[in-house]
Order: structure tokens, then sequence, then C-alpha cells
């Protein structure tokens, strides 16, 4: 494992090292300490490596991800794996506003709760919340699926296309356009899929699940 102390080496000193590790490489384990709430850590990655900061991050943590694993053993600041494309985020803690922003692929997982509008603009991101979320979470998403197992603020899916909501506890209020579905077999399928690769398949059962989607009104 590579060792990187961010106190010490500084942010760019990082995000270039991390943006050198293209396509294959034998340096696929990164361990980033002293964060103390940066901004814009491990951001642009575009190599299938491991990373684990070890500590809180401020805004746009693995934002733009490509193809790697980061996980924060702590909680994130605005706009976590914001625009994110593929791979795998996993924060410990809680996520602040606009977690998973324009998100178009990969698994974002969220071991805490998730502030408001949680998923905005997803368009084909897999969000796993285990928490709750706050207030406008999901608004005009576009595709993709997010689940929540604690509950859900207000407008949940306002001005929703064609995303999968999916959400155990209660909801708020509903935004315009999105109402409640049926759950149907292929949707529990589907959903007991996300919440073993989102490390939930322990602390809940598909069934438990209320499924939310657009009008299309």
């Amino acid at each position: 494992m590579q060792t990187f102390d961010l106190a010490a080496q500084g942010l760019r000193a990082l995000n270039t090292t991390l943006h050198g590790l293209k396509g294959q490489t034998n340096m696929t384990s990164w361990e980033i300490i002293n964060p103390k709430g940066a901004h814009a850590i491990a951001v642009g990655l575009d190599a299938p490596v491991d990373v684990t900061v070890r500590g809180s991050t401020g805004y746009y943590c693995a934002g733009m991800n490509k193809q790697a694993t980061v996980r924060v053993k702590g909680s994130a600041g605005p706009g976590v794996a914001e625009n994110m494309m593929s791979g795998t985020v996993i924060i410990d803690g809680d996520a602040s506003q606009y977690a998973g922003a324009t998100g178009r692929g990969g698994l974002l997982v969220i071991k805490g709760n998730a502030s408001s509008r949680c998923g905005i603009s997803m368009k084909g991101i897999d969000i796993v919340v285990h928490g709750n979320i706050g207030h406008m979470s999901a608004f005009m998403a576009q595709s993709g699926n997010m689940v929540v197992l604690g509950d859900a603020g207000e407008a949940l899916g306002d001005s929703l296309y064609e995303a999968r909501l999916v959400v155990r506890g209660s909801v708020k209020s509903l935004g315009a356009d999105c109402i409640e579905k049926e759950m149907r077999p292929e949707h529990l399928a589907l959903l007991a899929d996300l919440l073993k690769r989102g490390e939930a398949d322990h602390l809940a059962k598909p069934e438990e699940f209320k499924r939310y989607g657009s009008a299309r009104k």
C-alpha cells in the first residue's frame, strides 16, 4: 500500500500522482492520511485503483471518478462523487448536499445520512444510502437507481424522468410528477442486487421498500 500524507505533501501533489496512474499499474492500493477536510481529494481518477481516505473530506471528493474505488473513513462535504462515471465510492459517515450529482455511472454508497439534493440530476449512477436523505433529493433525476434505507425529506423526485427510487422509511412529500409505483418481481431482484453491492443486504429486505417513479405527465 502507498501512503500519502496530505498535510505534508499537499493536495496538488496527491492528485497529480493519482492522475498519473493511467491504465494498468502495480500501485493499486493507496492510503491518504491527514485529509483534515480538504477539498477535491482524489478527483478525476481514471485507473482501477483502491484509495482509502483516513478522515473526513471537503467539497467534491472523488468527483468525476472512473474505474477507481474510493472509501472515505469519515464524512464527506458537498458534491461527493459529483459527475461520477464508473467505479465505486463508499462514505463510512454522512454526506453533505448534492451527493452523486449528475452521476453517469458507478456506485455511491453512503453509510450515514445524506443531506439535501442527493442524486440531483443523476444520469445513470446507482446510489445506496443507509440512513436518511434530505429535501429535493433526486430532483430532475434522469436515470439510475436510488436506494434509501431510512426516510426521505420533502419533494422527493421532483421533476423526475426515468430514474428509479426506492425508500424503506417514510417520505415527507413527493415532488411534481413523482408517484408511488408497484414493486414488481424484477424490481425486487434489482433491489436485492443493489443492497448487496451497497453493503446493506444485512440491514434490510427488498420487500420492505416502496418504489417511486415518474408519472410521465
